[in-house]
């Protein structure tokens, strides 16, 4: 089984008025990316915008992204539903369709009990032969898993990585104490060179889409121990993510890629894309960083 760790960016789905995905479009970022040195992909991600798309735009957006990265680095395919049956259902199409592994979210209406909590998930493990990435982000989800409920899905042979999103680095390392096999991966709700600081592989984060090679860099300073190096480069990039964490997110990372050459579109209604001030923060947060990233190569 694979060994996942890196830089994964949360790809964009660019879909057009129609509700066509821009497979073109998609196929060039996913290009692009790896070029930079991204170690792996994640459609369908919360930057994928996951809960505002269909079944058939799903399979499109993950079936061009295997086939535009044509096996350079590993995909880890979104996997969302409300229900069991369709989410393993969804896990066992991506598998096919040759994902190298799954990232689980659950999505819920109604509240859940622990043990329906680890049920989802472990069915969507038990249907695949790929790893499992299990993906918790406590301010948009209404059920969220327990320290126990990921202690014991840890112990499953196909559940070996975490991405947190709850802000919460004490919980990544109380997860990281409890679960000596599971690997933490950050999200950009945390601080990712102090994530690598207290022992993660690395970050799955929609931001990586629009500063990749620097974010790949960040990644290699943290595994090389610069990490003097590597927090002065982490303060630069953090304006990216203090940025985004004003406006819309799926917003944001689709506007930036806008303004970088990507026609990825606007996001999914009834989000709203940004506003002509809303663009012209996000060029000058873009245009800062780079000016800084450039002074502390130099």
């Amino acid at each position: 089984m694979i060994e996942l760790h890196g830089v994964f960016p949360y790809l964009v789905s660019p879909v057009d008025e129609t509700g066509h995905v821009k497979s073109e479009v998609l196929a060039r970022l996913v290009g692009d990316l790896i070029a930079a040195g991204v170690h792996g992909l994640t459609p369908l991600g919360s930057t994928g915008e996951f809960a505002y798309l269909n079944n058939a735009q799903r399979t499109d957006i993950v079936r061009t992204t295997i086939e535009a990265t044509a096996g350079r680095v590993p995909v880890i395919a979104g996997v969302a539903s409300t229900a069991t049956p369709d989410a393993v259902e969804q896990a066992r199409h991506y598998a096919k369709l040759g994902a190298d592994g799954i990232l689980a979210i659950l999505e819920s209406y109604f509240p859940l009990a622990d043990a329906q909590i680890e049920a989802y998930f472990r069915a969507i493990a038990d249907t695949v032969d790929i790893p499992v990435v299990l993906y918790t982000n406590p301010q948009f989800q209404r059920s969220d898993l327990s320290l126990d409920v990921i202690a014991r899905l840890s112990e499953h042979p196909r559940i070996r990585y975490i991405k947190d999103a709850s802000t919460n680095t004490g919980r990544l390392l109380s997860i990281m104490n409890r679960c000596a096999r599971l690997n933490v991966f950050s999200a950009s709700a945390h601080i990712p060179a102090a994530v690598m600081l207290i022992g993660g592989v690395g970050w799955m984060a929609g931001p990586a889409c629009v500063i990749p090679r620097q974010s790949v860099r960040l990644y290699e300073m943290c595994r090389a121990g610069q990490w003097p190096q590597a927090m002065e480069l982490q303060r630069a990039l953090w304006r990216i993510n203090e940025i985004f964490a004003r406006f819309n997110l799926a917003a944001c990372i689709k506007g930036a890629l806008t303004l970088q050459g990507y026609d990825v579109g606007d996001p999914i209604a009834p989000q709203r894309p940004l506003g002509p001030e809303e663009r012209r923060v996000v060029a000058a947060a873009l245009e800062a960083v780079a000016i800084t990233v450039e002074a502390i190569s130099a």
